[in-house]
């Protein structure tokens, strides 16, 4: 959901792509993005060796031999990008590509944002080492801001490095169940087809509407009845997820800009986020038959977390819709979805919120 430089000019443009997800506004943070990202590219090596290496374990090769069909899948019919991307894999040696640093004001929803080149300004800040995203969200914290620090398993660098060996798959999310391997394939290479600098909420709403159209298709046509069992399963646990936590986010945007004085609006507040958790229990101990892996989202759940998740799922509807509308024709969508990206703000807005006006929540809030 997603820095690097050149040896002077191919860092530099290396650093602004991979600001996608991490960002590099200091030489200090352009070092560390450059350094982690060549690290990871380093890491890599083509899928073919891997299976061809006689100690790389089964449950490995047998998922590498899954990502190859569903990489070929990608570009057969989803028509996304014929290259290197995704054809390579590196093991990290630890849980997540980066870790990202979001922030938001206690009583408000809108993001903290970090601008950077190429791809604008974004609400998150991203680093290659763990300690140093929680260093950098307690200095948050320390300002006032609630602060969510999360891992992210994978990130686009919006095909410009290709010619690196573009983007591999990664041990972070290697051994996911099936469907999720897919989705998340067809997500980061949707980033390579329409990208709108600084606009995270079209970014990421595009890749989402990707990689569940494609999730689908490939289910449809692949998966086991076991498989399609489990992605039918996870599918019902996000839509319920995303009912409860865009319910409660509604709840607080409308809270926040009330005339209600700050100290209402906390008590609210504390309220709509135990109502939220009180809801997350009782599906956990009912229709998700103790299915634990949202725990900590909610746990730690705040205006951050919050604000973060909207930027995947808002415009959702109306690409589904623009989807449609393009006769489910892949190249077709994708074109129309490059020419939203090139409108001004505004613009792009009003289209998308033409396209499903009373499914998508109103972007002014943002």
């Amino acid at each position: 959901m997603t820095g690097v430089a050149s040896v002077v000019g191919l860092l530099a443009v290396a650093a602004g792509t991979v600001c996608l997800t991490s960002g590099c506004s200091s030489m200090g943070y352009l070092a560390q993005s450059v350094s982690g990202h060549v690290n990871l590219l380093n890491s890599a090596r083509p899928v073919d060796d891997w299976l061809g290496e006689p100690g790389t374990p089964e449950p490995l090769k047998t998922k590498l031999a899954l990502t190859k069909r569903m990489r070929d899948f990608a570009v057969s019919e989803l028509k996304l990008p014929d290259n290197r991307s995704y054809r390579a894999f590196a093991d990290l040696k630890r849980n997540a590509a980066v870790w990202n640093v979001a922030a938001a004001p206690e009583l408000s929803l809108k993001l903290q944002t970090w601008c950077y080149p190429v791809v604008g300004c974004v609400g998150y800040r991203g680093y290659y080492a763990q300690a140093d995203a929680d260093a950098e969200g307690q200095a948050l914290r320390d300002q006032g801001l609630e602060v969510t620090v999360y891992p992210v398993p994978a990130y686009s660098t919006l095909g410009k490095l290709e010619w690196l060996g573009g983007d591999p798959l990664l041990n972070t999310f290697i051994q996911w169940p099936e469907v999720e391997l897919s989705r998340l394939i067809f997500h980061e290479l949707a980033h390579q087809v329409a990208f709108a600098p600084g606009d995270t909420m079209f970014n990421e709403s595009f890749a989402t509407a990707v990689e569940r159209l494609g999730g689908e298709r490939w289910m449809a046509a692949h998966g086991s009845d076991a498989s399609r069992a489990q992605a039918k399963a996870i599918e019902q646990r996000r839509s319920d997820f995303r009912r409860l936590t865009l319910g409660t986010r509604a709840a607080l945007d409308a809270l926040y800009r009330s005339d209600a004085h700050d100290e209402a609006k906390r008590a609210r507040k504390a309220e709509l986020m135990a109502q939220m958790r009180a809801d997350h229990a009782a599906l956990k101990a009912g229709a998700w038959n103790g299915f634990a892996g949202y725990d900590t989202f909610f746990a730690r759940a705040n205006n951050a977390s919050l604000g973060i998740q909207a930027a995947y799922l808002n415009w959702v509807p109306a690409f589904t819709a623009l989807f449609e509308r393009e006769g489910r024709d892949f190249p077709r969508f994708y074109a129309a979805a490059r020419r939203l990206a090139a409108l001004p703000r505004a613009e792009r807005d009003a289209t998308l919120q033409s396209l499903a006006p009373q499914t998508t929540e109103s972007h002014k809030q943002h």
